[in-house]
């Protein structure tokens, strides 16, 4: 029953937005009309890439200098963000990382901590799995120098002096992988860790279909990963149907500059098809 309401909402839907949807390979969107004064712009970003895969280019520098306002997923030039970020990575009480992982689990993943990184997995061990998985994804970069887009939107926004806000709270974005079984989560780390080569190789085929910039191709690619852990509801689809009524209150107010995870953009749940279910245009900008 539920599958077949999806599926009437869903037509109702697309019968109204199919003359404006745009097929274009990009990450660069234009938001407008639904009494918009201005138009805001929306970016897929990628969190972390090899500096010689990174690249901005001036037409999305050109629309993030237009703008009046900047939003990542979370504020990140909030001088409390690091903190409240460790504190909510903590685990509560007597719980620890090896009492979650087993004995046999532990010692696996620390000899590969030791080799890969020259880490101690004790250092961790009042952590929650997410801070371990968040290590091995920087591990799957095939380069010495990662980049990051959302520092350099930090950056950018610091130097015009433009006001920067984040679509959801570290509480609210930790939380979301709080929701997420232990035990899911230590599958997907020891996944890794068990065929870690296989993982690189994933993770250069979606950072290739991010330089193509075929959002449809990475979201499907993503929610058809493993580590999705079968969770795209509480990873995805709600996060993005969340910032919806944020990004409206910030449109309305000024041109706003949004950067988020690619991953959000594609999809019939994605942040841009949302934005045109509530009745906006949206078009791509190459």
């Amino acid at each position: 029953n539920r599958k077949l309401v999806f599926i009437f909402f869903f037509t109702l839907c697309s019968m109204q937005s199919i003359a404006q949807r745009d097929k274009t390979n990009t990450l660069l969107w234009e938001i407008s009309g639904n009494g918009l004064q201005q138009p805001s712009y929306l970016f897929g970003t990628f969190h972390m890439i090899c500096k010689e895969d990174f690249h901005i280019s001036e037409i999305v520098k050109q629309k993030f200098n237009s703008s009046k306002q900047v939003y990542l997923e979370l504020d990140m030039d909030d001088p409390q963000l690091q903190g409240k970020m460790m504190q909510q990575m903590q685990l509560a009480g007597k719980e620890t990382l090896k009492n979650k992982l087993g004995e046999s689990n532990f010692k696996k993943l620390d000899s590969f901590l030791q080799k890969e990184m020259s880490m101690n997995l004790v250092m961790f061990d009042k952590f929650k799995p997410m801070m371990v998985m968040g290590l091995l994804a920087q591990r799957l970069l095939p380069c010495a120098t990662i980049e990051s887009y959302d520092l350099n939107f930090v950056k950018m926004a610091s130097e015009q002096k433009k006001e920067l806000l984040g679509l959801e709270k570290v509480e609210e974005q930790i939380g979301v992988f709080d929701a997420i079984p232990d035990s899911l989560e230590i599958l997907s780390i020891m996944n890794m860790v068990n065929d870690f080569d296989a993982q690189k190789k994933e993770f250069t085929r979606m950072s290739a279909i991010y330089k193509s910039q075929d959002l449809e191709a990475l979201y499907q690619l993503m929610v058809e990963s493993p580590e999705m852990m079968d969770s795209q509801e509480l990873l995805l689809d709600r996060r993005n149907r969340n910032w919806i009524p944020i990004m409206e209150s910030a449109m309305k107010n000024s041109s706003t500059f949004f950067a988020v995870g690619a991953g959000h953009l594609g999809g019939s749940q994605g942040v841009l098809e949302l934005l045109r279910k509530q009745g906006y245009v949206v078009k791509g900008i190459k």
